[in-house]
């Protein structure tokens, strides 16, 4: 048996007297979506690396973790010792050899001069010209091996492979990094809420479903992406879409309501419920003052999951 509650005088009695506006809502049983409380967590689209590759000294490193940068971008610079020592020697190869095919072209510019005043041979200028021709190919080699050197140097340069956020920076400046070795993660692209499922609600989901996010008590919604066909840990693995993760940590855990069936419940106008020192109530047409117990908000409406009864009828101001 319902007993009425005597509401105290003052403000408390006032608040609940029915206004000529105040609308009668016959307490029913409706049918909702029974919704599930997960956990998601935000995680990238694509997480990339970006990998030195050659080994050396991280000579240069400017960036930090949660930069955002653009494809192209520098990141760390590593320099090889050994190879700017190789170079130098290379040089001075050049050079010197720079100097014997001047020396050759000269030999042979003089042996033709000869030649045509019939001092010299033919014989005598071909072999001028074979010593020009071997200078010329020793120097272009050098030039050849110069050029490797300077690419290999040339990609001690880190470079972000697309535009994102920094992750991790697991190198420090003056460390020693080996070729193929992380120097960053980035993420890129967009974030998605990566969901587990316990078993019995997997089957309930679906690509395209609509679910709502409850994260940093603020509502948002979202749409399921992708529903891996595999169970792990009597887990399934289900990807969101959500427009409004940018300010989130990569990480971050957040509550996610999914649907996993319907239920029978009532449900009455949010504004029909009063709360009063900590407790809620709403008035009936008959002027008694029940005290409910709440739960799911549901647009404007809210359920009751105890206190009323099939066929009361609710003031609603």
């Amino acid at each position: 048996m319902r007993k009425a509650l005597i509401v105290g005088a003052g403000i408390s009695l006032l608040a609940m007297v029915p206004t000529a506006n105040a609308g009668d809502i016959p307490v029913a049983w409706q049918m909702v979506e029974d919704r599930k409380s997960v956990i998601g967590t935000v995680e990238p689209t694509r997480e990339l690396t970006a990998r030195a590759r050659i080994g050396g000294v991280v000579t240069l490193l400017q960036t930090i973790e949660g930069q955002e940068v653009t494809a192209g971008t520098v990141l760390a610079v590593v320099a090889d010792q050994k190879l700017t020592l190789q170079i130098r020697g290379l040089e001075a190869r050049i050079k010197s050899q720079e100097a014997q095919r001047d020396q050759a072209r000269a030999d042979y510019e003089r042996m033709q001069d000869l030649l045509r005043r019939n001092v010299g041979s033919q014989t005598q200028v071909d072999q001028f010209k074979t010593a020009l021709d071997v200078a010329e190919r020793l120097l272009t080699g050098l030039m050849a091996d110069r050029d490797v050197i300077t690419q290999q140097i040339a990609e001690g340069t880190v470079l972000a492979p697309a535009a994102g956020r920094v992750l991790t920076v697991p190198v420090v400046e003056g460390g020693v990094v080996m070729a193929g070795e992380a120097v960053a993660t980035l993420a890129v692209d967009r974030y998605i809420l990566r969901l587990q499922l316990p078993e019995r609600h997997a089957r309930f989901l679906r690509a395209g479903d609509r679910v709502e996010i409850a994260g940093r008590g603020t509502a948002d919604s979202g749409k399921v992406r992708i529903v891996y066909p595999e169970i792990k840990g009597g887990r399934v693995i289900a990807d969101v879409e959500v427009n409004s993760l940018d300010g989130y940590f990569v990480g971050e855990k957040t509550r996610v309501l999914i649907a996993t069936g319907q239920r029978r419940t009532m449900l009455v106008p949010e504004k029909a419920v009063v709360r009063r020192a900590g407790l809620d109530f709403v008035r009936l047409q008959s002027g008694i003052d029940v005290m409910v117990q709440t739960g799911e908000r549901r647009g404007g409406d809210i359920e009751i999951l105890a206190g009323l009864q099939v066929g009361d009828v609710v003031i609603a101001p």
